[in-house]
């Protein structure tokens, strides 16, 4: 069984965010870039599923230019066998989608994981797009995954309650949680990293189909405003004319 999992390097949850002078673009310095927590369970998992499956492999697929290949390292050594790095800057959904199409077309992946979105920009897009490029079923968001041969079951959240579907290989999943609990590298992991395959190879298909005007950030909270109990008539009239809630 081989699997690819597919990760995005964002910034840390606790990162102050800015942008260049022109608001077009994030200001990534001083930034520090972790992999994406969603992607993690989508390796967590993969790494478990490899080895209960003798003979499987995990490879890591990551859209991005040299300066994430430290996360890379990471998630070989929490456990992937190889890694290949798309030489592009992830510009748009559809250009990520396309370049890890590309990479699972090539490779033969019998399963494809991700997780559900990133947390930069929560898009919830990249894995279905995956999907319909390959001509393979979907999955979203699992929140748990078994394999049994080339049949796999997965329970996914819908709305109003949960879902159990049954897919054969190949086929894309994205995973949250409690898919399962996430690993930390260990220092033979990390050592064996080093010496762990990372194939760079160049982006394919056409440039991004969607364009970033301006970046912005939220406007600041305002003061708060307090209003007696005895005219809490007021309040309604607060609610509906200025927050516009009612």
């Amino acid at each position: 069984m081989k699997f690819l999992v597919c990760i995005a390097n964002v910034p840390d949850t606790t990162t102050k965010i800015t942008f260049t002078p022109d608001n077009k673009e994030f200001n990534k310095a001083g930034v520090q870039f972790v992999i994406n927590p969603w992607d993690e369970y989508a390796l967590t998992r993969a790494i478990e599923l490899k080895e209960a499956n003798a003979g499987s492999t995990v490879t890591v697929l990551n859209v991005g230019e040299a300066d994430t290949e430290s996360n890379i390292r990471k998630a070989l050594a929490i456990g992937a066998d190889d890694a290949i790095r798309v030489n592009a800057a992830p510009k748009d959904a559809f250009f990520v989608a396309e370049q890890i199409a590309a990479v699972a077309k090539d490779g033969g992946y019998d399963v494809i994981l991700m997780g559900k979105e990133s947390i930069d920009y929560n898009g919830f897009q990249v894995h279905g797009m995956v999907g319909e490029l390959l001509g393979i079923p979907t999955v979203a968001p699992a929140m748990k995954l078994d394999l049994s041969g080339t049949s796999a079951t997965l329970e996914r959240e819908i709305e109003g309650g949960k879902e159990v579907v049954q897919v054969q290989t190949p086929f894309v999943a994205s995973c949250q949680q409690p898919m399962c609990e996430p690993r930390i590298p260990n220092m033979r992991g990390i050592m064996t990293a080093r010496t762990k395959p990372l194939k760079v190879v160049p982006a394919t298909g056409a440039n991004a189909r969607t364009q970033v005007l301006e970046f912005a950030l939220p406007p600041k909270k305002q003061g708060v405003k307090l209003v007696p109990a005895e005219t809490a008539g007021d309040l309604i009239k607060l609610l509906r004319n200025e927050a516009k809630v009612i």
